[in-house]
C-alpha cells in the first residue's frame, strides 16, 4: 500500500507559477509510475504529466507540453509537477496517482484506470 498527499496548491494570477508536490508513504515509489491528472468544474478528469520512476521517463498532455515539468526526488520519495505561464484554464483539483504497472511506452500512463492509488486533490486557482 501507498499513501499520496499532494501539496502546493492555491491561488495565482495568469502567467504565473506553482509547485505541487506528491509525497508517499508507506512504500517508496521506486516501483512505480506516478501521473498527475486535473479535473476542473463540470468536466471529466484528464490526464496532465507521468513520470516513471526508475528512469525518469516522461509523458505530457499536449495542453500543458511546454509549461508543466513532471520530476522526482528519490531521496524525498516525492514527485513534483511544476507549472508555468499558467492560464485560467488550468483551473482545477489536480490529483496524483500511482501504479506498479511498467509500460514501456508512457503514453500508456495517460488512462486513469491504470492507477491503484490516488491522493486526495490540491485545488490550482488561476485569475486572469
Amino acid at each position: 500500500q501507498v499513501q499520496l498527499v499532494e501539496s502546493g496548491g492555491g491561488l495565482v494570477q495568469a502567467g504565473g507559477s506553482l509547485r505541487l508536490s506528491c509525497a508517499a508513504s508507506g512504500r517508496t515509489f521506486r516501483d512505480y509510475a506516478v501521473g498527475w491528472f486535473r479535473q476542473a468544474p463540470g468536466k471529466e478528469r484528464e490526464f496532465v504529466a507521468a513520470i516513471r520512476w526508475s528512469e525518469s521517463s516522461t509523458h505530457y498532455a499536449d495542453s500543458v507540453k511546454g509549461r508543466f515539468t513532471i520530476s522526482r526526488d528519490t531521496a524525498k520519495n516525492t514527485v513534483y509537477l511544476q507549472m508555468g505561464s499558467l492560464k485560467p484554464e488550468d483551473t482545477a483539483v489536480y490529483y496524483c496517482a500511482a501504479t506498479t504497472i511498467y509500460a514501456g511506452d508512457t503514453s500508456y500512463y495517460i488512462r486513469e484506470g491504470t492507477y491503484d492509488y490516488w491522493g486526495q486533490g490540491t485545488q490550482v486557482t488561476v485569475s486572469s
